[in-house]
């Protein structure tokens, strides 16, 4: 109940803040001139600066966000040869890559794993965990750090965030429509809008945000080829399906990344209940077996 409270009073914190700004900016609100019609112009306005408000400031956040809910702890100065080497190994593949050196981090993590954020290709942080340096070897670990700088020089989190800019878009305008036609035609509503506007409108935004998320997902998929690929180029196809082939050993244990930091990690965690029952289409990763025969195929 808290969190539904919380999400509810979330929502419509929202949509005060939004009508605030829209005012400000010189919009009197989302409905036409005769109090009855959507100003569909408007409103698009409004879901638009929301909607791409949102997933910038997620990613102008990302690695301050990162850095403290995974607890890294930044390499600045090596401690000891294995940081020397880490530093010294992203240096070489952010050079070949064209990118700017990249924050070098280890988080605290018994799985093998690994994540690059950043709102920037030349501002990102690459970040592995303690369980990768483990159970991994050098050659392993390099291509795992290429995989990572082929996120960071294909400009996947800018890609990523533009798309999620508008779905959120979409998401955010349909979900109004949807309850202007509830409140105006089911209910019979002719001034002003009801509760069961601002109930359709929540419904339908969890509705369309579920459904809007295989969109998302379908490019996290692609992205993760080429990432993959990108890997390969510049730390050898062998060493890249090792690598591949050492997480199927660990697949099914539970990720303690969570979703933010998963969606440019080295793998997914466990595939939870939703996704079982509803397939391949909401998975951010594709299967290891895929991956590895993608780079078999090359």
């Amino acid at each position: 109940m808290l969190r539904i409270g919380l999400f509810l009073l979330t929502n419509f914190a929202i949509l005060a803040l939004a009508g605030t700004v829209l005012n400000l900016i010189g919009f009197n609100g989302i409905m036409a001139e005769n109090g009855v019609d959507l100003n569909l112009n408007a409103l698009l306005i409004f879901c638009g600066i929301f909607g791409f408000a949102g997933s910038f400031i997620s990613l102008l956040m990302s690695k301050w966000m990162a850095k403290r809910s995974m607890h890294v702890q930044v390499i600045d100065n090596p401690r000891n040869e294995t940081e020397q080497w880490l530093v010294n190994t992203v240096a070489d593949l952010a050079r070949d890559a064209n990118v700017g050196m990249p924050e070098v981090g280890i988080f605290p993590s018994p799985q093998s794993n690994a994540f690059a954020t950043g709102w920037n290709k030349n501002k990102s942080l690459v970040a592995v965990s303690q369980g990768l340096l483990q159970r991994m070897n050098r050659d392993e670990v390099r291509a795992v750090l290429a995989h990572e700088i082929g996120h960071v020089a294909n400009g996947d989190m800018i890609t990523l965030t533009l798309i999620q800019g508008v779905v959120n878009t979409f998401v955010l305008f349909f979900s109004r429509v949807i309850g202007h036609f509830v409140d105006r035609v089911i209910l019979k509503n002719e001034r002003g809008y009801g509760i069961g506007y601002f109930i359709s409108v929540m419904v339908a935004q969890i509705i369309l945000t579920i459904l809007a998320s295989i969109v998302v997902m379908w490019f996290s998929r692609r992205r993760e080829f080429r990432a993959d690929e990108a890997g390969a180029e510049l730390a050898g196809t062998g060493a890249m399906i090792s690598a591949l082939e050492k997480l199927k050993v660990e697949y099914d244990m539970p990720s303690d990344m969570g979703e933010t930091f998963t969606a440019f990690g080295l793998k997914n965690g466990r595939t939870g209940s939703f996704q079982e029952k509803f397939g391949s289409l909401f998975l951010s990763h594709p299967p290891l077996d895929q991956r590895i025969e993608a780079l078999r195929n090359r």
